[in-house]
């Protein structure tokens, strides 16, 4: 089953890809539609996927608000974790964050979904 949310700033989908969701994210990630990502991504998890696969390829901007979103999610996920798929845009601030030792990125969908799962250690 799939899914698709608009608002002004923020276009989100879902689909399932085996036993992984891949939500889908356009537009702008700031204080304003940071709400709107972090219900997209509650709403893939409700099924405990093996992985959560976070398509940002057409995300032009991602502010604080959205790297606390994707941090968050990435701490309450299961051993599948949160893989991104980052456009220039959103790999830059999760690099200079040094967030990319918590959020693996990925260049494509097809590569995020293909990695093995993540094992978390205590």
């Amino acid at each position: 089953m799939s899914g698709e949310r608009v608002s002004p700033l923020l276009r989100t989908e879902q689909r399932t890809e085996g036993s992984a969701v891949v939500v889908t994210v356009a537009g702008e990630v700031d204080m304003n539609s940071a709400p709107e990502l972090q219900s997209a991504l509650d709403r893939a998890l409700q099924g405990e996927p093996t992985a959560v696969v976070l398509d940002m390829t057409e995300v032009g901007f991602l502010g604080s608000a959205g790297l606390s979103v994707l941090l968050a999610t990435s701490q309450s996920t299961a051993t599948g974790g949160l893989r991104v798929v980052a456009s220039p845009a959103v790999r830059r601030p999760i690099e200079v964050t040094a967030l990319d030792a918590l959020l693996p990125l990925f260049p494509t969908v097809a590569d995020a979904l293909a990695a093995p799962e993540q094992t978390t250690s205590a």
